[in-house]
Order: C-alpha cells, then structure tokens, then sequence
C-alpha cells in the first residue's frame, strides 16, 4: 500500500526506439512484438515508445503487428512513437498503423534551431503548433520532447523558457526533456530541473537521460528528486554511443532510494533483459548490476562464510526480488564455505572433511591456472582425484561429425548409460545442431529429457591463435522443485563443437543426478 509521502513515477520505455539507435541492432516485426508483450504485459512499462514514424517498411509492419495485438489486450492506449515535425506526414503516418499518441520532436535549444533548422524560434514554435493541432484534430495525442533540453537551459534558458511557454497554450500532454548528448551531471540536473518545475508547477515534464558520462540513472534520479513525473529508460542500457539508463537500475534506485510508487513488476525484468540480449546481439557484461550473471555470485571464502554466519554480507539487492538466485563460484579465492554450498547445491553429501581439504586445493589449483570450476563440475572434478568413475553414469563414447561445402553436416554418435550402449546419426545446420540432432535420439531411447537451450556463448582467447583451447557455455531452462530456472555448464577443448558438447555431456548428467 502507497504511503502518503509516496508519489507516482512513469516508466516510459523506448527500447524499441531509442535503443535500437544502438549501432549493429535492428529487431524484426516478430521480435518487437515479443519484446512489447513481456514490456507491458509482464514488466508493466507505463507507455512504451515502440518507433520512429516514416523510418522504413519494416517499421511500419511491426507497428501494425503491435498495434493490433495492443488493441485486443486492451493496451493500445499504451503505446507511443516518436514523430517529426514535417507537414503532417509523421501524424498521417501515425493514424494509418493505428497510433493513438506521439512524441513531437522538437528543437530545445536555440543553437539547434538556428544552425540546424535554420529558423527563428518563433517560426519553428509556429510549426510545431500547426502540427499539434493537426494531431488534435486527429485524434492523436502529443507529447513534446524538447531535443538538446540540457545544453539549451544551459545555454538559451530564454528560448527553452519561450518554447515551453508556447506549448502551454497548444494540447500537450507532457513536456519531455532530454540530455540528448549526455552531458548533465546530478547536480546540474536537480538543480535546472528544480528551477523549471518551481517555475511550471503544473507542468507534466518526463526526463530523457543519455548515458556518456555513465551518470545516466544518477541524473534520473536527481530529475525525479527535483520533481519531474516521468522517466525514460532502455532494457539493458541500449541506445546510441554510450545508450540509455538501463531500465533495471533505473527502476531499482527509484524504488530504494527515492521512496516513489512504479508500476513495474520488478520479477519480470531478467526476463525482459534476456530477450533483448538474444534478438539484438549485444551481451551484457558480467559484472553489470541487476542482470549481469556474476552479480549473485559470491566468489571469496570470506563472503560464503559470513552467508552462512548470519548473512553478514546481505543488501537489499536479495536475487530473489529478481527471480534470480545466490550462487558460489569456486576458484583460488574459494575457501571451505563456498566449496560447503556448492556441494549442498550440487547434492553431495558424502565426502570426508579430509577429502574435501584435497578437492579444495585442486580447485584453488586450476584457478591460478585461469580454470572456470561451476557447481555443475563438481561431479567430474571428484571423479578424476579420487578416481570415483561410476559417478558419471551417461557418457559420450564416439562423436565424428563431418562438414562439407554446400552439404549439411553429419554427426555420428555412439553413448553409454550405465550399461546400455546406443548410437544414432543426424543431420543440422550446424556441426553442433547435427550432434544434438542425433543425440536426441540415443536420449530418447533412454527415457532422458534434454532442457532447452536459452543461451550458446563461445570464449576464445585473444591473440590468434589457431590451437587456442575455446570455452563453450552453454546455458539451459529446466524445472528445478516446480520452479523454472537456468543452470550453466561448460566445456573446453581445443575443438569449438566438442567444448559445446562436453558442456551437454554436463548438463545431461546433472538432469539425471536431480531425478534420482
């Protein structure tokens, strides 16, 4: 329940607009429907920026797509995109796919509209009233983004004063303001934007950070301390140059530190970073707050062991508010704690305290060697030291795959579970794609199931060269306890398709150890 000092923040995502500025990034119709779906369905975004009017065919396509599915879900009026101010071509634009408001883009500072468009500010601020009220008269509803805000209230305070003035006097909704090139610092910003808002008291104004400086979600936050109503972010950060605050931090910092009332379903937004991860191509790095794998991973001894005293080492930030869940990584900084957790989690219970000193230092061992141990690893790490084979009950006998030019790959593949020994041919578009094609079908001779695949991610060391051990990681969708959830295995060779299939080998065999 909203206490009586709260207030309500928008969210107003523009993944789909903004962010696909992102250099390399295009979605397809399919994707951009998806991704729209979990924004609003799931995440609970307050309005949605979903593309820029008149950009391309393909554009205009997935507009429609989402339009129509908005609009039987009841959500249309939720949706937004940016438009120009271009002789009513943008509202016409709108109003052919369906769009029930947009976001006027217009000039915030007075170098902008004198070296870019080449006009007074009162021919431009003309302009841009003939278009709101075209829109109007369309039924369409306008919000104005006012380009350059930060370097026009630094610069032109007169203009931006001028042109806001104007705006009030034409059916405007919200007055956005963003630091289009990134340059606001937390203290300018609270301390411009508290001035406007004293200024404009009934003024609904959004704020649209850029993230140069890496200051993005601190400006939202100094925006929203300065009294602001509405905030724009981006899933995962994306945007052009640095790109946008990311959604996740954006909303997690208002939240806990700001004492506001969001709409948003904090459970739902892993997922939401997840998708735009794999339909945009970009990945997040590890270490990146709320999303990043590594971010509920505790790695010294020291941590694991205050965990278990107490939670000595806890912060609001529990994986849990996330959909997420604490993990310990094991390597030379592990100490008995992590190495504790691990077993429990990987369900090994019957090591001595002496062989668990032995398995200790062979792991502190291989990290000094660079060497990734996972809990997943902790089956074959015990069998190879204390020479335990029975242990690994599914193994890979033979694997030949062949790849030939214009010809799909074949993989021929020979397995053993307990006694039982099957093989199987197939066919992929891949060398990979052919193994797993092939051992689905030794799999279902053996009544085991394969989770889904969700995540394929190859590490190569830099330097070129040709004999270089690969990494594959390999993350999968399984039922753990009734509840979904992702586990990571992995493997490596000096071959990229054997490290993927090692790293399955892995994850077969963890799927039967949690059965039985």
């Amino acid at each position: 329940m909203n206490t009586p000092t709260q207030r309500h923040i928008e969210i107003m995502d523009t993944t789909l607009r903004d962010g696909e500025q992102m250099q390399n990034v295009s979605y397809t119709p399919a994707e951009k429907l998806t991704i729209s779906k979990i924004l609003l369905t799931e995440v609970n975004v307050d309005r949605l920026e979903i593309a820029s009017a008149r950009v391309s065919e393909g554009e205009q396509i997935a507009v429609k797509q989402i339009v129509d599915w908005a609009q039987k879900v009841q959500l249309a009026d939720r949706l937004e995109v940016l438009s120009f101010v271009d002789n009513h071509q943008s509202i016409d634009w709108a109003k052919a796919v369906g769009i029930k408001r947009v976001n006027l883009l217009t000039k915030g500072s007075e170098k902008h509209c004198v070296g870019q468009l080449k006009k007074t500010k009162e021919q431009h601020a003309q302009d841009i009233a003939n278009t709101v009220h075209y829109a109007f008269d369309n039924q369409i509803e306008v919000n104005v983004y006012l380009e350059d805000f930060s370097n026009g209230i630094k610069d032109s305070p007169d203009y931006v004063h001028f042109m806001i003035d104007t705006l009030l006097t034409l059916p405007v909704k919200r007055i956005m303001l963003p630091d289009t090139l990134g340059i606001f610092n937390p203290f300018d910003t609270y301390e411009l934007i508290s001035r406007l808002v004293a200024k404009y008291p009934t003024v609904h104004f959004d704020f649209h950070p850029h993230n140069d400086y890496g200051l993005g979600v601190a400006n939202v936050l100094a925006a929203v301390k300065a009294g602001v109503q509405g905030v724009h972010a981006t899933v995962n950060g994306m945007g052009e140059r640095a790109g946008n605050a990311p959604l996740d931090e954006v909303v997690v910092g208002l939240k806990d530190f700001l004492n506001v009332d969001l709409n948003i379903e904090e459970k739902h937004l892993h997922k939401a970073s997840q998708f735009v991860e794999r339909f945009s191509g970009q990945r997040m790095a590890n270490n990146k707050p709320i999303y990043g794998k590594n971010v509920f991973t505790q790695t010294a001894g020291i941590h694991a062991d205050g965990d278990k005293k107490g939670n000595l080492y806890g912060n609001p930030l529990v994986p849990e508010r996330f959909n997420r869940e604490k993990k310990y990584a094991l390597g030379k900084l592990s100490g008995k704690a992590n190495l504790d957790l691990c077993l429990q989690e990987a369900g090994i219970d019957w090591l001595t305290e002496e062989k668990k000193k032995v398995l200790l230092q062979k792991i502190i061992e291989l990290g000094d060697k660079k060497k990734v141990i996972t809990t997943e690893d902790l089956p074959y790490l015990i069998g190879d030291i204390f020479e335990i084979p029975d242990e690994i009950p599914f193994q890979l006998l033979n694997c030949s795959i062949n790849s030939t030019y214009q010809l799909k790959p074949v993989a021929a593949v020979k397995c053993a579970y307990y006694d039982q020994v099957k093989e199987a041919s197939g066919s992929g578009d891949g060398g990979y794609d052919a193994f797993m094609n092939a051992l689905r079908k030794i799999l279902k001779e053996f009544n085991i199931s394969i989770p889904q695949l969700v995540d394929y991610e190859v590490s190569i060391p830099p330097g070129g060269k040709s004999n270089a051990l690969v990494q594959a990681t390999i993350s999968w969708h399984v039922d753990k306890e009734g509840r979904p959830t992702t586990i990571t295995t992995r493997g490596v060779n000096s071959d990229q398709n054997m490290a993927a299939i090692e790293a399955t080998v892995k994850m077969i065999n963890l799927m039967i150890s949690q059965r039985h």
